[in-house]
């Protein structure tokens, strides 16, 4: 017991000294931004994605955990120190400190692997619930995300999946109209009561991708409750355009968010609108592309949400290598590897 107690205490210690150059640097790049946003400085696109896209060159990636599934050799998910520490694990999992490996182990031999591993992070998760061990859990259960790339159905909690540090999907959608032959975009803002984002601005249709859904379903799905357009309507035109992956250091947590967001483009007649069916959305405004330009410039969007702008921009010309000096780089950041797989 001791031993452990002094183990832990060392790995805290390395939490510390491996962790506070990342975040300072984190630390001065958003009092960049927020001088930006003051006026002090002036934003650029290349900014905006940075701001999201934000692990610094130098950021100790050696002190964090692995999280392997069983008979897979790929890790598919990075944990702080800090977490596996305080994480309650059941037997299912083996932590090894040595070499900073989580291991999920499949109880059943491969006879069962699925519903054995699926039930062991949902007993885990429900420990830290019950015990009320980290703040980003709120305490309560969430909708089941999948785990990128396992190859077998696995999926957990999605307020918990930035403590396992596993890469999440999304899908944004992007509605889009033509007023006297000028393209605008239905640009809805974000209600004040919710937790995060209140009163931002937003992509016309998003949300997280659960685990039992495609992007193609989520979209459908999400338009009908968000935005109250027709599901047969948006699954006849919504076309799928893409992709975009980052990586997001929380400067609170210093947690890892690796995110995957499945792209997707409407075309809304004259004659429809989207209108808030519940109560995540506000209202929804046409804007044109300069009215966009400015709110994203004044930070009025949710962080994402310029990636997904930005890539608009680019696909249907409006942001050009001719005009963008860092034309190269905005492209290369909106697909930034991520160190899982994507496949099983």
């Amino acid at each position: 017991m001791k031993f452990y107690l002094n183990q832990r205490a060392v790995h805290i210690w390395l939490i510390a000294l491996g962790h506070r150059t990342g975040l300072s640097l984190l630390n001065h790049s958003i009092g960049n931004f927020q001088e930006a946003a003051n006026g002090k400085m002036a934003l650029n696109y290349l900014d905006l994605i940075k701001e999201v896209e934000n692990i610094p060159a130098d950021y100790k990636w050696s002190v964090l955990y692995k999280l392997m599934l069983p008979n897979d050799p790929r890790p598919h998910g990075l944990m702080l120190p800090e977490t596996v520490f305080r994480m309650p694990w059941t037997s299912d999992f083996k932590v090894d400190h040595g070499s900073r490996v989580v291991q999920l182990n499949d109880a059943s031999d491969g006879l069962n692997t699925s519903e054995i591993c699926n039930a062991a992070f949902q007993k885990t998760i429900d420990a830290a619930i019950d015990q009320d061990i980290f703040e980003i859990i709120h305490g309560t259960h969430s909708e089941p995300y999948r785990i990128l790339g396992s190859r077998f159905p696995l999926q957990l909690e999605r307020f918990s999946a930035p403590l396992f540090g596993i890469a999440t999907r999304g899908a944004h959608m992007t509605g889009y109209t033509f007023v006297d032959g000028v393209m605008k975009l239905w640009i809805p803002r974000r209600s004040a009561h919710l937790f995060t984002y209140p009163n931002k601005l937003d992509t016309t249709v998003a949300g997280g991708v659960k685990a039992q859904h495609t992007p193609y379903q989520c979209i459908v799905e999400e338009a009908e409750e968000e935005a109250s357009l027709p599901r047969d309507f948006v699954s006849k035109n919504a076309k799928s355009v893409g992709v975009l992956t980052y990586m997001t250091l929380s400067g609170r947590t210093g947690l890892i968010h690796p995110d995957v967001l499945y792209l997707f483009d409407i075309e809304i007649p004259s004659h429809m609108s989207p209108t808030p069916q519940d109560d995540e959305v506000s209202e929804f405004k046409l804007m044109s592309i300069d009215e966009i330009k400015k709110a994203m410039m004044s930070r009025e969007f949710k962080s994402n949400c310029n990636l997904v702008m930005i890539d608009f921009f680019i696909r249907h010309g409006i942001l050009t290598p001719e005009e963008e000096p860092h034309y190269v780089e905005i492209q290369t950041k909106l697909h930034s590897s991520i160190p899982f797989p994507t496949a099983p």
